[in-house]
């Protein structure tokens, strides 16, 4: 049974509470997300944002607490099962693109495809349109350290979308961007991902940046607290 079928959001993070060695990094936060929707975290440096995403997207357990997904409790599968819907159900988009430097931008955006079992000539013309989509069909055949940084990271989102994630997770998206190269990914980002109805998990620290979003959830202290927006 989906999240759809009942009305319950797509993913949510319940009582989330995650420590390294004394250090306690989440202490009871959550939030949830439903299709289609923009969700920014925000929070200042060592908020533990980013530790709540890495626990939504099944990188990291929990000490306790659960992360549903679809009806799902992420924290009772294996890791070769979180490893597979992180590769199929889920995308990401990191700060610095995290792009594989020997590979094309075209093999790159392939590669979740090829991963997943897709052969070449069709994970290349599905790579192909979300480049256009993203509009750096011209980077295609060039390598990562070729491309200028508003280029590869719309060559990232690109790789985060070829799959048809549910959910992109976005960790500081535009953070090593100018702000008009920024605004210029969170626009592509963004209209894409509404597109197909993916969800967003967004984590900034620039309100320019969160005003993409349909609602914010501030964390502090490992703490979360959610903030509906007036548009």
């Amino acid at each position: 049974m989906t999240s759809d079928a009942v009305g319950q959001p797509l993913l949510a993070g319940i009582n989330l509470r995650k420590s390294f060695g004394p250090t306690p990094a989440l202490d009871g936060a959550g939030l949830h997300v439903r299709a289609g929707e923009v969700v920014a975290v925000m929070g200042p440096s060592g908020s533990g944002k980013s530790t709540l995403l890495h626990c939504l997207a099944g990188i990291l357990k929990p000490d306790s607490g659960r992360v549903l997904y679809q009806g799902s409790d992420l924290t009772e599968l294996s890791d070769g099962q979180r490893s597979e819907l992180r590769r199929t159900e889920f995308g990401f988009v990191f700060q610095f693109g995290q792009l594989v430097p020997e590979l094309t931008c075209l093999e790159n955006v392939a590669l979740p495809l090829r991963l997943g079992g897709v052969r070449r000539r069709e994970a290349e013309r599905r790579a192909t349109e979300w480049l256009d989509r993203l509009e750096v069909t011209g980077v295609a055949g060039k390598r990562p350290g070729e491309t200028s940084g508003g280029q590869g990271q719309r060559v990232a989102v690109a790789r985060a979308l070829v799959t048809g994630p549910k959910v992109v997770f976005a960790d500081e998206p535009t953070g090593a961007l100018d702000s008009l190269n920024g605004e210029r990914v969170m626009d592509l980002l963004v209209s894409s991902a509404k597109q197909t109805n993916a969800a967003i998990v967004l984590v900034t620290h620039e309100a320019r940046v969160a005003a993409y979003s349909d609602r914010e959830v501030v964390v502090r202290d490992g703490k979360s607290r959610e903030v509906e927006l007036a548009r």
